[in-house]
Formats: C-alpha cells, structure tokens, sequence
C-alpha cells in the first residue's frame, strides 16, 4: 500500500496504537492533532480540527482517518460536543475536498443509537440521548453528503466503535478494572445488562483494514464478539487478576441511581466533578448490545476479547516494570 496517510486527532489512545500498526507496516502517515504525540512527536503537525487555517496547512496525504472528538460525559462548555464533533467535520470534509482527498475514515460511534434494549445492528434506529450521540451522528450526515458530491471517485468509511478499552487508556472499562483490582467494586443492578466492548489493539487492525475498501459509503459497528454481561465480565476479570470471582457487594439500582443524582446535585453546587453521576450509573446498569457487520468483509481480529482483556489487565495491575506507563485520558 502506498498512499499517505494522515490521522487528525492522532496523538490520543486509538490514534497511537494505530500509527503503531502503521510503524510496523512501514505505512507512510502524519499525525495532526491540537497536541503533540506522546509516542510519535516527530511525526506530529499541530493542528486544531476546528481551525481550518491550521488544517490547510498542515493536512495532507491520500487518506484522512478522523479520530478527533469530544466524548466525555462532563464536557463544558456543551457547545464544545458541537464546535469539534459538527464543525470539524466540515472543516475535515472543507479541507479534503480543496486537496482532492478522496477517501476519509471516520470512527462514529455506537452512542448513535442512543441507549438500547436488544442487539443493535447497523440498520437500528438512530435516537441519540446525550450531545456526544447526537453530534456523531451529525457528523456523519456531514460526511455521506462530502461522499455524495462526487459518489464514483470517494470513499466514506464510518465505524461505530462500542467503548474501546486497553492498555494505557484511562475511560470507563479502566475504571471498573481498577475498582476490581483494588478491591473497591460495587455492582450496581443484577448485573445481568450486557456490555459490547472493543479491544484498542482490534479497532486499529479494522480501521487499517478498511483502506483496502472501494468506492461508496461503508458503515460498520465494531464490537468484539462474544458479549459479556456485567455479572460474567467481572468474574473474567477476578479470574485474570487471580482473585476469588464472589461478587461481593450489590446495591439496587434505585438505589445507585438516587447517589448519582446526589453527585450532580453536589458538582452543581460546587462545580467540581465527580466519579459518579446519574448518567454514568444509567450507562453502567443499561445495555449495549450491538451487532456488526465488520467481520463479514473477511476481516479477522488478531485478538480475542479475552486476550484483550488479558493483555489490559497484565499491562495495568500485574506487570511491574511498566513503571512509566503513557497513559491516555481521551480516546
């Protein structure tokens, strides 16, 4: 494969792990982001994606894989949700179409359906609950009409990504992994809600994969397979840690629900942020349960979901000569 690639917001947890896929490789990339690159520095173009002037400078290649967003439950000002995930769009759509870059990778994702009861495929119905959702999926209406100005020449991929986890990334899946290791977890509802989970090392190998794709509009959940209810992903995880896997406290959701609310009475008050709110509480105890289509284009994940929990869990808590461990707040 010859074509340049260049990987807006790639200095964050998926872009590193798939700019390490491409130093492997021996794919020629750049990364253009608003902050330098904790492993790749010399590769790194800083650029806002909300400041086109910035981007006509310094985007350029074959291939634009978009990574940039803002995702967290807590962002403020919300506006933010929209300037980067909604106008960097248009502005990463703007600046490929003055450049004549005919194929953009765009990780959506799976926040488009809003929260879910059963499996969710690609074809589900869209019905976003927060800003993160709603503004990936104007996102992607900002994409599909770039790729239907010139549908015989541009290639959209968008991949949905269920909650991406791995070594080094500090979200949510860290988050329970620790309380687990540290002996803190609280299982909040009967557990029985189940989790998609994607492994970091697994999304990087299907975006490289997607290069290979033809014309048109690609949509695809990523998720990897076989999902784990909460009850059966913190026992795999006690197991992993050599632990006794007895779930030791639970507490109705009612109950965990009226202390998230609690929290975001308080964090209004004081403006602090908390590690629990109402709407993480909700995540927590809702399913997402989603399907894909992803592995039907012959691609082959070169990790299992065990694995990749395994590989976590080693890196994180077991190893101990990761005493300087690059860590990633955002994905």
């Amino acid at each position: 494969m010859n074509n340049k690639i260049c990987v807006i917001g790639g200095s964050g947890f998926i872009g590193t792990n798939l700019c390490k896929r491409f130093e492997l490789s021996k794919i020629e990339y750049i990364i253009v982001d608003k902050r330098e690159s904790q492993i790749f520095p010399g590769k790194t173009r800083i650029a806002d994606v909300r400041d086109i002037e910035a981007l006509d400078k310094e985007v350029y290649g074959d291939v634009i894989v978009n990574l940039a967003a803002e995702h967290r439950d807590d962002v403020s000002p919300r506006s933010l949700y929209w300037d980067v995930n909604v106008g960097g769009a248009k502005n990463v759509c703007q600046i490929a179409e003055k450049k004549g870059i005919n194929r953009i990778i765009f990780t959506s994702s799976v926040a488009v359906y809003g929260f879910t009861i059963n499996e969710t495929g690609e074809n589900g119905e869209l019905n976003p609950f927060n800003d993160y959702g709603k503004t990936k999926l104007e996102a992607e209406k900002v994409y599909i009409e770039w790729q239907k100005k010139e549908p015989e020449k541009r290639t959209l991929v968008i991949i949905r990504p269920t909650v991406v986890f791995g070594e080094g990334n500090r979200g949510n899946v860290y988050n329970l992994l620790r309380q687990i290791a540290d002996g803190k977890f609280i299982m909040v509802g009967d557990g029985k809600n189940i989790k998609s989970m994607a492994y970091v090392g697994n999304v990087s190998a299907f975006i490289e994969y997607t290069f290979s794709f033809d014309t048109g509009i690609h949509i695809y959940n990523y998720i990897d397979k076989p999902d784990f209810d909460m009850n059966t992903l913190v026992k795999t995880v006690y197991h992993a840690l050599g632990k006794d896997d007895k779930i030791k406290i639970r507490v109705p959701y009612f109950l965990g629900y009226t202390a998230g609310k609690l929290f975001d009475l308080a964090s209004s008050i004081t403006g602090k942020k908390y590690p629990i709110s109402s709407i993480r509480v909700k995540k927590f105890c809702s399913n997402t349960f989603f399907s894909t289509k992803a592995f039907e284009t012959g691609f082959k994940p070169p990790f299992t979901l065990y694995e990749g929990l395994n590989r976590t869990i080693q890196y994180e808590f077991l190893n101990k000569d990761n005493k300087e461990k690059v860590v990633f707040y955002t994905e």
